[in-house]
């Protein structure tokens, strides 16, 4: 009687990352508080089970609505009718978050720092850039740029 999930893997192969979970666990104590690896793995497999747990409500919350894609709407419904309402604030307000670092991330780009650039400043980045990396290309020496008009000293 196992229950399988989409891709075909029981409930017993979902796990969670041990040494994050591991680490979550060890910042949630404080210092001088051990915990034993048998507790640990306990603490993991409750994870997953709650998991589990919100995700299954959170899908037949999505069906009663007839939708097909879980939202975050679907979840917060599901900790309300399973009894978790207390955590539902808490739980928004880091949805909330990551909604926010999300957009920043595609917004912004990878490298970006927040703060937006002229075109000539994003040229002169670029110009730079490429000068490092054909620097890099030629041995690691970084030539500096020199006007064209100097080359007349030889004539």
């Amino acid at each position: 009687m196992e229950p399988m999930d989409i891709i075909g893997k029981s409930k017993e192969d979902a796990s969670l990352p041990k040494a994050t979970m591991t680490k979550i666990i060890k910042e949630m104590l404080p210092p001088d508080v051990r915990v034993a690896r048998d507790a640990q793995d306990l603490l993991i497999e409750c994870c997953v089970e709650f998991i589990n747990l919100i995700s299954s409500e959170s899908n037949e919350v999505c069906n009663r609505e007839e939708k097909r894609t879980i939202a975050p709407e679907h979840v917060l419904k599901a900790l309300q009718v399973l009894g978790f309402g207390e955590y539902i604030e808490e739980v928004y307000a880091a949805y909330e978050q990551h909604k926010m670092e999300t957009m920043d991330t595609l917004k912004g780009g990878k490298w970006s720092n927040g703060a937006e650039m002229t075109e000539e400043e994003a040229l002169a980045e670029q110009q730079r850039m490429f000068a490092e990396a054909r620097a890099r290309m030629n041995g690691g020496a970084i030539a500096s740029k020199q006007p064209d008009t100097d080359q007349s000293l030889d004539s």
